[in-house]
């Protein structure tokens, strides 16, 4: 069963959360065009920036999501770790592809509060909460704690970040299992770190940049 076109009531959810996503690429466009730095994930809790993009969707686009629910299904993935919750677009895609699968968990971070609460609610109407397990704060210590082995992690937040969170994920995906990150050629220099740390045999893993809009990165864990 495929549920992205199966499941009326998810499809409904998504199409809809896919439009509001949209409608701030206008307002996006123009805080850069002003001269606005991109984020770090950094700042300070009352800073502009974070004020700016505490309503702010920055949702994997609907093809990456749709590949990486493919994925997921393909891999039989159960056990999903996502980086970077926002309002819960993606992780109704890897909940989607537990349910449709083998089963399972997928535990999703993120450090605003305000953006969780709005992304469970979403988890509840596509009936999929069952299946997604939420962590709040500095993702660098919600991802402390991983129990036994992870079939994929997604990657979906501030760049400098990326690094931290796949040294604390990586060791425990396993064999066979994925990583993907998002707009990796928006500005690749920013993902020193994630790449560094892909590209290091000792790690084992085989990376490739796949040609989506801004770049979405598949790593396979093949050591």
């Amino acid at each position: 069963m495929n549920s992205l076109t199966t499941d009326p009531q998810l499809r409904v959810i998504l199409d809809r959360l896919h439009m509001q996503n949209s409608s701030q690429d206008a307002e996006i466009a123009a805080y850069y065009a002003a001269g606005a730095e991109r984020p770090t994930g950094y700042e300070a809790e009352d800073s502009p920036g974070r004020a700016f993009w505490r309503d702010k969707f920055v949702a994997l686009d609907q093809d990456k999501a749709e590949f990486v629910y493919a994925l997921c299904r393909a891999i039989g993935a159960g056990r999903i770790i996502e980086a970077g919750t926002s309002f819960g677009v993606s992780t109704l895609y890897l909940a989607a592809a537990v349910r449709d699968g083998v089963g399972g968990r997928v535990t999703t971070c993120d450090i605003e509060p305000s953006k969780m609460k709005v992304a469970q609610q979403h988890f509840v109407e596509a009936g999929l909460a069952e299946h997604i397990e939420t962590r709040v704060g500095d993702i660098r210590e919600t991802l402390l704690e991983i129990d036994g082995a992870v079939d994929c992690l997604l990657l979906d937040i501030w760049a400098p970040i990326a690094a931290d969170v796949v040294a604390l994920v990586g060791p425990h995906i396993r064999v066979g299992g994925i990583i993907f990150a998002d707009n990796t050629t928006v500005r690749r220099s920013l993902y020193t770190g994630l790449f560094d740390y892909l590209e290091n045999p000792a790690n084992g893993f085989t990376t490739r940049t796949l040609p989506f809009d801004g770049g979405l990165e598949l790593a396979v864990k093949t050591g």
